[in-house]
């Protein structure tokens, strides 16, 4: 119903990176949050084999769901839905051990000898668990049973517990077993408390009712605008600034012209700077003099206007563009 697609926090530190100088103090930071989001994001695909394995008719499948709760968003990995259960799934995809506390209700990684705490999984899940239940209630859905799996799919990592909590132990998981912890859940749930109608319309309001959080990712690493480089990269080889040569964007370093290199400079201004942008705005940004010019670019893009003159402004209908 919902389709795993690149998280938007992965596609603006990806276009923070292209723009950041290379000898920037910030970078290796923003590298390491990157690979750490890169691997959580592989975790959750690896999960697609065993997915695919549902009967269709059966399951209901949201990838990457995001749902207002309160004053925030709650985002959920993988929610699976019947006529019996909402079953949301949080993965995680890390090494080492992990150690799930429930005496102390910790969370943490053990590798070479080193500890890390990390937020529970478990405690994620029990808030994304109440999400779902107050969305049903709000939209006047019937009162379905909402459970959880916290899914390990690093196959390397090892699973540790300290303390009693049998009922948390039994949904915790390493991927490979999550078909029959699935299987579990089905006996467990055996009652239809949605008819086929209402399985519906509460799939359609999920999708209709997701919204993307709002991401700053300038103000999260504090930096300033005046920090990244401006300029048309290369989507070949990530040089910048591009050049304008026989009416087409050339990088020299590649020796090779781009048909894709506007769309992919305005999506790295979409994703750091703002959803819309002015023509002013776009010659600073794109390194070009003339305002005809500018305009013609942007028009052709396919963007949306709004405005006039000095003050029409142009933007994509979605973001990612």
């Amino acid at each position: 119903m919902k389709e795993r697609t690149t998280p938007l926090i992965i596609l603006m530190l990806e276009a923070l990176l292209r723009r950041l100088p290379k000898n920037h103090e910030k970078r290796p930071q923003i590298m390491k949050e990157l690979s750490r989001r890169q691997a959580g994001y592989h975790g959750e695909e690896s999960l697609d084999y065993y997915l695919s394995r549902l009967p269709d008719k059966t399951y209901m499948i949201f990838h990457d769901l995001n749902l207002p709760f309160g004053k925030y968003n709650c985002q959920i990995d993988t929610l699976l839905l019947t006529k019996n259960l909402a079953l949301i799934l949080e993965t995680k995809y890390m090494t080492g051990t992990l150690t799930f506390d429930f005496e102390n209700g910790q969370f943490f990684q053990t590798v070479d000898e080193q500890n890390k705490g990390y937020t529970d999984p478990i405690t994620q899940a029990e808030m994304h668990k109440d999400c779902i239940k107050e969305f049903l209630a709000k939209y006047n859905f019937p009162s379905l049973t909402v459970d959880y799996l916290v899914v390990v799919s690093n196959h390397y990592s090892v699973l540790s517990f300290t303390g009693n909590n049998p009922e948390a132990k039994q949904r915790v998981c390493k991927s490979h077993h999550l078909l029959k912890k699935i299987t579990m859940f089905e006996k467990m749930y055996t009652n239809e408390i949605l008819s086929e109608k209402e399985l519906r319309k509460l799939s359609k309001h999920l999708v209709k009712k997701n919204t993307p959080p709002t991401i700053q990712i300038l103000d999260r690493f504090d930096i300033k605008k005046g920090e990244l480089l401006p300029g048309l990269h290369c989507p070949l080889c990530g040089h910048l600034p591009m050049i304008r040569k026989n009416r087409k964007w050339y990088c020299q370093p590649c020796d090779t012209f781009s048909s894709d290199a506007l769309a992919c400079a305005l999506l790295d201004y979409f994703l750091l700077y703002d959803s819309k942008i002015t023509n002013l705005e776009f010659r600073n940004f794109a390194l070009i003099k003339s305002v005809d010019a500018a305009g013609r670019h942007l028009r052709a893009a396919g963007l949306t206007s709004s405005g006039e003159k000095k003050n029409r402004s142009y933007s994509p209908d979605t973001i990612p563009w």
